[in-house]
């Protein structure tokens, strides 16, 4: 029977052990090289028999990990206690990672190399979690996953960590931390961070990391939303809260690490409503969540109602699913497929709550809210109130919502002096066949949210001569002459587009 540990953080220990991963040279280019390309990839949709095929025979320190840690799999203790000579079994035990059975050390827990990319540079984590569904398949008692869950690194915890903004702050909140690895990222730009989670075992593994990560600026605290923190602001909030709708009142499984508890989007319209008391001037919240459309009110303009209009407001809506899809993505997450006796009542269960409550679709996207903060020019500007569906590959979000702010900010004195045309903006022009002139103009950004938007000639003329070495005004005063019109009816025209490609990130304000 598998036994559900609970982690037991202790530094020493985990320094030792973090000393032996690192002997062992556990991390995920040495994993990828020791198993193929191939077989790796074919872990991440839950196939192991080619990697085991590839280690097979293999008792070195990275292969013995490698089973025990990243697969799951028990090892055998003489083996295990060869791979972790300065934490030991008894170490492994201590902290709540695995325990001896029949002559074997059999996991408690997953350990895997965790890769990161920030403003900093490229790092490596090892990040501890609870076995997984394809773990707990394989071993004796194993099943369907356990309420109380800790999620390793998924999809939603690398999409949030490619959101947050790379700004420096005092201090920064990581509400509804889990394994903690927004805590860990945010702590590099941050002089403090305080995790917080309502489950007591995501902020063990949480605080267990830290410990693993040797970061010293986090502190951990438990409780529900905004408890822990209780009339105290902030820089940056992160949140990738549970933000999963389950039906309330009926035989439903609830995952701490993706329930709120409570009914529809509430939990998403909470945070939104709170975080800006939380906030400190010019700090900003981000998150991930879901929001339901109502018969014809769109869930995205409901979003939109919650947040004060005095707030910057960004919503990105990435996509949108309807009611079945819905129900159906997160019954196969909790481990139950079409196949399971369970899974018809569970859909059923799901479709009835969504048509009682009028839902007609779910949407899916990221949230960034900030508190304006006095302009040193003293100038005022309008909030940023953006609320929009990017169905494209978006790459570097963070640094374009950073950036997008700080195009809004400096709007606040009217048009830069100097502008420059963004690094990753390149111009593609579409002529009909015989036609010398184009019949489209297009420019398109490399990074940020990919956009790509149609411009006349004009305003491909001023983008084109944004290279540092005229002003604005010198730009479209040359423009004028050129295209024969008053300065004035160029200016109206232009002057407001200029401003949405400066917000995109098309063009950037030159440095002083």
């Amino acid at each position: 029977m598998v036994r559900h540990l609970l982690p037991r953080p202790e530094s020493v220990l985990c320094a030792a052990l973090a000393a032996d991963l690192d002997a062992a040279d556990l991390r995920s280019e040495q994993l990828r090289a020791a198993w193929g390309a191939e077989a790796d990839d074919a872990l991440a949709r839950g196939i192991r028999l080619p990697l085991l095929a590839a280690i097979e025979g293999r008792t070195d320190a990275l292969a013995t990990l490698g089973r025990l840690f990243v697969l799951g799999m028990p090892q055998p203790e003489a083996d295990v206690a060869a791979a972790l000579a300065r934490t030991g079994v008894d170490g492994l035990e201590t902290l709540g990672l695995g325990y001896r059975e029949d002559g074997a050390v059999v996991p408690a827990a997953l350990i895997r190399p965790q890769s990161f990319v920030d403003a900093d540079g490229v790092g490596e984590w090892w990040i501890a979690s609870d076995l997984d569904e394809l773990a707990l398949h394989h071993m004796e008692g194993g099943g369907a996953l356990p309420s109380d869950h800790v999620l390793g690194v998924g999809g939603a915890s690398r999409t949030l960590a490619s959101l947050v903004m790379p700004v420096e702050v005092e201090r920064a909140l990581d509400l509804g931390t889990g394994c903690g690895i927004q805590a860990l990222l945010v702590s590099r730009h941050a002089g403090s961070v305080v995790a917080t989670d309502i489950s007591a075992r995501a902020l063990a593994y949480a605080e267990l990391n830290a410990m693993l990560a040797g970061v010293h600026n986090i502190e951990f605290r438990q409780g529900s939303m905004f408890e822990p923190v209780a009339e105290e602001s902030f820089g940056l909030i992160v949140s990738n809260p549970p933000f999963v709708i389950t039906p309330r009142g009926v035989d439903v499984p609830e995952y701490e690490y993706r329930d709120g508890g409570l009914v529809g989007d509430a939990l998403v319209e909470a945070f939104v409503t709170q975080a800006p008391a939380h906030l400190v001037p010019g700090g900003s919240a981000q998150l991930l969540g879901n929001w339901e459309s109502l018969g014809s009110v769109l869930g995205i303009r409901r979003l939109e109602s919650w947040i004060a209009p005095e707030l910057d407001a960004w919503v990105v809506q990435r996509e949108t699913l309807s009611p079945l899809g819905y129900a159906e993505l997160w019954i196969r997450d909790g481990g139950t497929t079409p196949r399971d006796p369970a899974f018809e009542p569970l859909l059923d269960a799901w479709l009835a709550d969504f048509t009682a409550r009028g839902v007609t679709e779910i949407g899916f996207g990221y949230v960034l809210i900030r508190r304006p903060a006095e302009l040193h020019s003293g100038a005022t500007v309008d909030p940023l109130r953006r609320f929009e569906t990017v169905t494209q590959p978006v790459t570097s979000a963070g640094r374009a919502f950073r950036d997008g702010l700080a195009g809004h900010d400096a709007l606040a004195d009217g048009i830069p002096e100097v502008l420059l045309v963004a690094p990753d903006v390149t111009e593609a022009r579409h002529h009909l066949p015989g036609q010398e002139a184009p019949s489209v103009i297009e420019l398109r950004q490399g990074g940020g949210f990919g956009r790509t938007i149609s411009v006349d000639p004009a305003l491909a003329g001023f983008v084109g001569a944004c290279d540092g070495d005229l002003t604005v005004i010198q730009i479209v005063s040359a423009l004028a002459d050129l295209f024969e019109v008053p300065l004035a009816d160029l200016w109206a025209d232009l002057e407001p587009r200029l401003r949405a490609l400066v917000t995109d990130g098309f063009l950037i304000p030159a440095e002083n």
